[in-house]
């Protein structure tokens, strides 16, 4: 049977190196400065024969609701009602703390089972800290080091005294298991489209991923900068399931100087090279900024569909809105033409059906083929209507079109002589491709390929 456990401690006592060592991944950013972490970050963990749901929190401090500490502690909070155990960790090496007598307190409150792991307890200078630890009443502290992965055998035998029943196996598990999997045979539903929302700092990526959920999943607020991970979250709007990936806003590279939004820049791209759509948010208010350019035409280069949405909405003019965005979008985003534009608002939940439509269509286009034979005919009426030029007196020869694969859609041209053919006829098309067999908004790759000569020799 499965289950969650909520990993809870103060600031800077290692509870995001345990997340990534239970995961088996470095997914969450872990540096040496407290108060890394702010979201909630869930992952699959492993340890022994046991699988569960881990949930990695932030550092629990005293502070008014109000403020940026209190909202990170009211989704810590959240995190610890839904869990079935409590993962209470210590610094072995500081030895208790006020702090952490405070929130043992918050933890016993809460009736959950908990697990007292007195974390960094490596060498002799861990031990007085882990003998301290009793004075807190969670019972006896696990002796462990989330950075060196000393005491997992004792963690195991705590998790599995802590929830007996969900962690005892099933007499019947290997018929369960068959049964399992004859009915995703059968008919499992498809997987969903993984969407990473990519933008500036303070476009209101979180606010927007907390109206299609429902719920203040997400930590927002006024500040710019708030989110570091990249979070990700299923979401099912109107039938559609989407796994949604929450990012740190992206600024110009010369502009970033702190190592930890250096950190969190990466793990935004690279949410971005996971993703099948990526929702490029515009801030209404300074819409098609450059910073805005450049990150539509890395997602282009990275191959991914994307989707523009036009955010904060509600704040300007509506009339002749569409047509407008249309025109930017196209003359300053040329490799996209097309792109789907959608005015949204992620406050008033105004335009998230149109949005959602939007992901499903590009997703729809980025897996899109085209069969061989309306390639060529395409080939032959482009040639028609306008040949390639001669380059040295020689006419280039374009002999035939294939589609090798999809995701995004990638062309292979044929040709007599591929160095010669000019960037201005490839951009022509590139773009008759785009119109013909109706790819708006995703990046087309086309390779040029030319066959040996036979009497080269």
């Amino acid at each position: 049977m499965s289950f969650t456990l909520a990993i809870v401690g103060r600031p800077n006592v290692g509870k995001s190196t345990l997340f990534n060592r239970l995961v088996g991944k470095k997914l969450a950013l872990v540096d040496d400065r407290p108060g890394v972490t702010r979201d909630r970050r869930e992952g699959e963990a492993h340890l022994g024969d046991l699988t569960f749901r881990i949930v990695d929190t932030a550092g629990l401090e005293e502070a008014s609701a109000a403020s940026l500490e209190g909202r990170m502690r009211a989704q810590t909070e959240a995190a610890i009602g839904d869990a079935d155990a409590i993962l209470f960790l210590i610094d072995a090496r500081v030895g208790l703390t006020p702090t952490d007598r405070a929130f043992a307190s918050l933890v016993r409150r809460s009736g959950k089972p908990t697990i007292l792991v007195a974390n960094k307890s490596e060498g002799r200078g861990g031990e007085a800290g882990a003998i301290e630890a009793f004075a807190l009443g969670l019972g006896e502290p696990v002796p462990f080091s989330a950075e060196h992965g000393e005491g997992l055998s004792d963690l195991y035998d705590a998790i599995c005294a802590a929830l007996p029943e969900q962690t005892k196996l099933p007499e019947d598990e290997d018929e369960d298991e068959e049964a399992d999997a004859g009915e995703a045979d059968d008919g499992a539903p498809k997987r969903p489209i993984k969407v990473a929302v990519l933008g500036r700092p303070n476009a209101g990526k979180s606010t927007l991923i907390n109206r299609l959920l429902g719920e203040d999943r997400l930590l927002t607020g006024p500040e710019a900068g708030i989110t570091r991970d990249s979070i990700a979250v299923e979401v099912t709007f109107h039938g559609t399931r989407l796994e949604v990936f929450d990012t740190a806003g992206l600024r110009k590279r010369a502009r970033i100087d702190d190592k930890l939004e250096k950190l969190s820049a990466a793990d935004a791209l690279r949410a971005m090279k996971f993703a099948e759509v990526v929702v490029v948010l515009i801030d209404a208010t300074r819409p098609f900024e450059e910073q805005d350019l450049r990150i539509a035409d890395l997602v282009a280069r990275e191959g991914r569909a994307v989707v523009i949405g036009y955010n904060k909405s509600d704040l300007i003019a509506r009339g002749g809105l569409a047509t407008r965005l249309r025109e930017e979008a196209d003359h300053l985003l040329p490799q996209l033409r097309g792109v789907p534009i959608v005015a949204l608002s992620g406050l008033t939940g105004h335009g998230l059906d149109k949005l959602v439509e939007a992901i499903a269509q590009a997703h729809k286009v980025w897996n899109k083929r085209v069969a061989t034979n309306p390639l060529n005919r395409f080939l032959q009426q482009i040639v028609d209507n306008h040949p390639p030029p001669a380059v040295s007196g020689r006419r280039v020869k374009l002999r035939y079109m294939t589609q090798p694969k999809a995701r995004p859609p990638s062309f292979v041209l044929f040709c007599s002589r591929a160095d010669a053919l000019p960037e201005s006829y490839i951009r022509y098309i590139t773009n008759a491709l785009r119109e013909t067999f109706n790819l708006p908004g995703v990046p087309i790759r086309l390779t040029l390929r030319q066959k040996d000569n036979p009497y080269a020799d």
